[in-house]
């Protein structure tokens, strides 16, 4: 559950100045106020649009409700698993345990072995763990990573969007200081919410915006800081050091943030996804994923993938363009979205 939102303090109170990762101020730019609107309750489905997923239609044809389930239909669903970007050795595992459960049950047919398969996807994604996203005492560093592309800038909007609709005082911060065009995407986000953005200069050193940020946010009172970070390659290691460098300095500026790490994940990008989250979580220590691009993928296997493999909680899908569409990830919808006829 969200706080409720506290006071703005009334005088201004400048960004700290000192900063042990680099000498330059980090600049804090006040935006105008923005009245956004809270939705009067999340969208059924997590707003995933109500169409086929394709491994659903897979699946119409493999399990004929009324005939018998054989080994050949097994066969089949293996390969309609592996087709949906699962993963070959979560495809095995999945398939047995569907099998077992059906003869548990005394089912026969091919609408109870579609019912046992439903039903261990959703445990298995439940399994991975809580996906209750929550603040926790202020302020709370959420770091964002992930690799360029995946809509990890937009993602950052979108929460903030959330949060700022719950009455909480937020920040979001520009560490990634590569380009000067994610500085400013992030700078036009904050006009258009209405929060302030803590950034410094280009090629900058990233940990110390981070360590402005959370000085920032001790001093400002916020509830929390939003903190970009650079689109990197999982196979890049300087730049993966840089990252767990980033977190460091968090962690010793503030002991027990970051509070959430959030691996920002692009569904469509298939097994590589699976890759990208297991490098990220050894050297970011990713907390939770966020599923972008659910509503423009026909399969979103590499969630059962991820869950599987890492047991990490999806705690959010991005399942639209615009900054009301993240929702809590719900594996109940998730998976009747996925069985979509």
């Amino acid at each position: 559950m969200f706080w409720r939102r506290r006071e703005q303090p009334a005088e201004p109170v400048e960004t700290p100045k000192e900063s042990v990762e680099h000498p330059a101020p980090a600049e804090f730019e006040a935006t105008p106020p923005m009245t956004v609107a809270r939705p009067a309750r999340e969208p059924s489905g997590m707003g995933l649009r109500a169409r086929p997923s394709g491994f659903g239609s897979r699946l119409r044809s493999i399990f004929v409700p009324d005939a018998a389930a054989t080994d050949a239909t097994w066969d089949d669903v293996e390969e309609a698993l592996i087709a949906a970007d699962v993963g070959g050795t979560a495809t095995l595992e999945l398939v047995d345990a569907a099998r077992e459960r059906m003869r548990a049950t005394g089912g026969r047919t091919g609408e109870d072995a579609r019912r046992a398969l439903a039903t261990v996807i959703r445990d298995r994604l439940a399994g991975a763990g809580s996906g209750a996203f929550e603040l926790g005492p202020a302020p709370s560093v959420i770091l964002f990573v992930g690799v360029n592309g995946t809509g990890k800038t937009t993602t950052i909007a979108k929460l903030a969007h959330r949060l700022l609709a719950d009455g909480r005082i937020i920040a979001l911060a520009a560490a990634d200081t590569f380009r000067a065009a994610a500085i400013e995407q992030l700078r036009i986000w904050g006009d258009q919410l209405g929060v302030p953005v803590i950034a410094q200069r280009t090629g900058a050193d990233p940990g110390a915006v981070a360590f402005d940020a959370v000085a920032a946010a001790e001093s400002r009172s916020l509830d929390a800081v939003l903190v970009d970070t650079a689109g990197r390659l999982q196979n890049k290691q300087q730049l993966m050091d840089e990252l767990a460098k980033i977190r460091r300095v968090i962690e010793r500026r503030l002991p027990g943030q970051p509070r959430h790490v959030l691996l920002v994940l692009d569904a469509t990008t298939g097994q590589n996804g699976l890759a990208q989250a297991e490098a990220f979580s050894r050297e970011a220590g990713v907390t939770g994923i966020v599923l972008t691009k659910l509503d423009g993928t026909a399969k979103g296997g590499v969630a059962l993938a991820v869950a599987d493999r890492l047991g990490v909680p999806i705690v959010f899908a991005g399942v639209g363009e615009n900054v009301e569409d993240l929702a809590p990830f719900d594996p109940e919808a998730f998976v009747e979205w996925l069985f979509a006829e």
